[in-house]
């Protein structure tokens, strides 16, 4: 997977011969992280069998939030194998019996969708103003509610993964974890080689200093207003705002990687379910 994602980024876009190149090489190779992927079967197996934490269960099932069943716990409603528990922090597999006021509860199947996002929609679960989500677009992906990991503001497009797997959308979206995006960025003019070299280097921004792995112009394209980009910063806005703070608007922004994943066969406005292979490969990062 990552071996693609280095071939991606070398053939779609063009590093600039003259330019220094360890500005634009990635902290960490991508080598190294494919051979922990060749066999993940076992440690995926192991990952399914683990106890979970009685609240994170019923969750799980769809009945509330960990929050509000932490509540139903104390309140003596829960029964695990048929005795009342009220217990915090109390554990249980997959092969007890949990119940909620005599209703046995079973923890959703887990679903992960990869949408390639179009422009005019938000990454939002709801909307008060009734704008179109990314929800109607993955409404028939399967019965049960899930969720986008991370969000694209309503003018990017590309890539959004989408799922009811809370553990794994936490993991994805947490900054110690360092999940790499790539980007296909469109200016208003021509980027400058010292404005790309400020990018490689770093920028101080207003919520701090921001550095990018990887920046690259875009291969075969007739000016430089196209640019790659290969981030792992989860901020908002955080790559409209590295180009705004040099003086220049993004007028097109298309995320055709995140995590290892790619966009390809995905036409716009389409989504696909994760394979076997690309879930375990998440597991493992």
């Amino acid at each position: 997977m990552y071996n693609f994602a280095r071939n991606y980024i070398k053939h779609l876009f063009m590093i600039d011969k003259n330019s220094d190149k360890k500005n634009f090489r990635p902290k960490n190779g991508f080598r190294k992280k494919t051979e922990r992927i060749e066999e993940p079967q076992s440690k995926a197996k192991k990952y399914e069998i683990q106890p979970v934490r009685l609240n994170k269960y019923i969750a799980n099932a769809g009945i509330c939030s960990r929050r509000e069943a932490d509540k139903l716990i104390l309140s003596g409603v829960i029964k695990v194998n048929g005795e009342v528990v009220k217990e915090m922090g109390t554990k249980v597999l997959p092969t007890d019996k949990v119940q909620f006021d005599d209703q046995v509860l079973k923890a959703e199947k887990k679903y992960y969708v990869l949408l390639n996002k179009p422009k005019g929609y938000i990454t939002t679960t709801d909307d008060p103003f009734d704008r179109k989500t990314v929800m109607f677009l993955t409404k028939n992906a399967c019965k049960e509610r899930i969720y986008p990991v991370g969000r694209l503001d309503r003018n990017t497009t590309g890539l959004l993964l989408m799922t009811n797997d809370g553990d794994l959308a936490k993991k994805l979206t947490h900054p110690k974890h360092k999940v790499r995006k790539i980007y296909h960025v469109v200016l208003d003019k021509n980027l400058q080689k010292a404005d790309m070299m400020k990018i490689a280097n770093g920028l101080e921004l207003e919520d701090g200093f921001i550095k990018v792995d990887e920046i690259a112009y875009v291969k075969d394209s007739t000016s430089k207003k196209e640019i790659g980009i290969e981030i792992h910063s989860g901020k908002n806005w955080i790559v409209r705002r590295i180009f705004e703070s040099l003086d220049y608007k993004v007028e097109k922004l298309d995320r055709v990687m995140f995590a290892g994943l790619t966009k390809k066969d995905i036409p716009r406005g389409k989504w696909r379910f994760l394979t076997e292979k690309e879930l375990n490969f998440l597991r493992m990062l």
